[in-house]
């Protein structure tokens, strides 16, 4: 009998983050499915609708472009482990772009999905050191934290962080950040309430009609 090839890193990935992915569903869903059935208290289905129809209008389509334009940069090991532990674009994100750029690694190859990969477990892993510090300190750091010398810290977070990572890409090659920047701009000035789910691939399209255009035109370095 012809012993069975071992399997590849691939067939091992997603064999793992398909486990992991439906073993989170269940927890996710079945903790407040668990609590509904033990005290036998269920939400009016007027009510249930009322909320949820709303919400999946917003957030699947959001859920849906985040996992077409993430996947190509973090690969399928940093999908799924991101995807299990959440906050893709506040954290998981930035964190696998910034250990592939220390490591000289690109997205989209073996050696920058193993750093995304790695970097993103390693976020995660200090996200929950530092929430259960934060849940052990919180009477002490409240009045810290809420003070108003910090408020204008923690107001602007996000931007520096991608402002600092922006930086970095922009300035590799500063002729294919215009148009999407300009862009950007403007719709952020004319409807500064659109959606993140419209924004991104909005973003990513004219990203890469601009930089097609200008690799045709031989003025890409």
């Amino acid at each position: 009998m012809k012993p069975r090839s071992p399997k590849s890193y691939d067939e091992t990935i997603h064999r793992d983050g398909r486990i992991w992915m439906v073993l989170a569903l269940v927890v996710t869903q079945g903790v407040p499915l668990a609590i509904s059935l033990h005290y036998g208290v269920w939400p009016p289905l007027g009510t249930f609708l009322k909320g949820f129809l709303p919400t999946i209008m917003v957030f699947w389509p959001i859920a849906l472009v985040e996992v077409a334009t993430f996947t190509p940069m973090l690969g399928s090991g940093g999908t799924y482990l991101g995807f299990v532990t959440g906050n893709l674009s506040n954290l998981k994100v930035p964190a696998a772009i910034n250990a592939m750029q220390q490591a000289g690694v690109e997205p989209s190859t073996k050696e920058g999905e193993i750093v995304s990969t790695l970097a993103i477990g390693a976020s995660s892993l200090v996200t929950n050191l530092v929430l259960a510090l934060g849940v052990l300190l919180m009477s002490y750091l409240v009045p810290v934290l809420e003070s108003p010398a910090l408020k204008p810290a923690f107001a602007n977070l996000l931007p520096s962080l991608f402002g600092a990572l922006g930086v970095v890409f922009v300035s590799k090659n500063w002729r294919i950040s215009v148009a999407p920047l300009s862009l950007m701009i403007l719709l952020f000035l004319a409807a500064p309430s659109l959606p993140v789910g419209i924004l991104i691939p909005v973003g990513a399209l004219v990203s890469i009609g601009a930089a097609r255009a200008l690799y045709k035109r031989k003025l890409l370095g």
